[in-house]
């Protein structure tokens, strides 16, 4: 069978046209343990403010669950009468919400304007959450819904893993993709391998550590965003007694001597980390990188922190003169261990 780098296809960037976003219903209690009541509110936000400008398509379980969504989004200050209609529901029982990992990758063909869907294997990062056989099939049954043909590695792959510029540049680590319990049978060579010719790339560069309290060991959109083809943001600690400063700095170094496809180095924007968010003893990983870029909207998760918080938003929004950068408080969705990015998966137009 021929790959779909030999298809034609590949992955475009997250801030090309989109036709959808797609998302899990959060209900796993244990994600969120004594607090998913209070995420309901910033998660409604964030649907409403996409909807405005393209699909938002949603997987939950059955008619309760749906009613349920359908109840929480009225709550939304942000609902829209106008944006009801870009909302859908598809009866796809998941294990938990975190749609960005267990979600569908897609491919788009330019040339023939045909689109394509990659099942990578799911383990729940290194099966740290077991069960997860329901979020494993989710990228196929949509396949299926959507009459799109899909491809199987056959490996272990989560989306918030790798960051593409839609030219043919992957960035990811070595914490996460090389680490033991993902494929521990695979070389970086090997695993390269797989990249190029799934996600249609030539360029792969490697960060290493992600930061402190983050359970996939170090998914690259907490750390390295592209917000055009050849310019990143990534997150600096700039106070040097925290624990994240010295592995940031080195991702940093890291970045200033690599290149892009075309043999260019890229533009690099510094974006400060918010002061750290502590809940029950445990350090979490709050990062201003955890952005959603929609047609629209760029939405980034904020933390209470009255300095930093306006900072990020600033930064991002010169990044972005196509569209409003808009921060939705994370406070309490972070305590799930991930934001806006982590629970959602974009589906480009073609």
């Amino acid at each position: 069978m021929q790959t779909p780098r030999e298809l034609g296809f590949h992955f475009p960037a997250e801030f090309a046209k989109q036709r959808a976003m797609w998302l899990s219903w959060p209900h796993k209690e244990a994600s969120w343990p004594g607090k998913i009541h209070t995420i309901y509110k910033s998660y409604c936000d964030f649907i409403w403010l996409v909807a405005q400008d393209q699909k938002v398509c949603i997987n939950v379980k059955d008619e309760t669950m749906k009613q349920f969504a359908l109840g929480q989004l009225r709550h939304s200050e942000l609902k829209s009468v106008e944006a009801a209609v870009d909302i859908e529901f598809y009866f796809h029982p998941t294990n938990d919400a975190w749609c960005r990992d267990h979600g569908p990758a897609f491919l788009i063909n330019s040339e023939t304007k045909k689109k394509a869907i990659v099942d990578w294997d799911y383990n729940a990062w290194g099966d740290k959450y077991p069960p997860y056989d329901l979020d494993d099939v989710i990228p196929t049954l949509i396949g299926e819904k959507l009459n799109l043909p899909v491809f199987y590695p056959k490996i272990i792959m989560e989306g918030g893993s790798v960051e593409f510029n839609g030219k043919g540049t992957l960035l990811t680590t070595t914490a996460c993709l090389l680490n033991k319990n993902r494929n521990p049978n695979l070389s970086q060579k090997e695993i390269e391998k797989y990249l190029t010719d799934y996600y249609g790339v030539e360029n792969i560069l490697w960060l290493a550590d992600g930061i402190v309290g983050d359970d996939t060991d170090g998914h690259i959109d907490d750390l390295t965003r592209f917000v055009n083809e050849d310019t990143v943001v990534t997150v600096v600690e700039e106070n040097k007694s925290d624990e994240n400063y010295e592995l940031l700095q080195e991702n940093l170094k890291m970045l200033h001597t690599m290149r892009l496809e075309n043999g260019k180095q890229m533009n690099i924007i510094e974006l400060p980390m918010p002061h750290q968010v502590v809940y029950e003893d445990q350090r979490l990983p709050a990062s201003y990188a955890n952005f959603y870029i929609s047609n629209k909207y760029v939405i980034t998760p904020t933390f209470r922190d009255s300095k930093n918080d306006v900072r990020a938003l600033d930064i991002l929004q010169k990044c972005f003169s196509d569209r409003k950068v808009i921060g939705l408080d994370s406070t309490d969705l972070i305590w799930g261990l991930g934001s806006f990015h982590c629970l959602s998966q974009q589906e480009p137009e073609v």
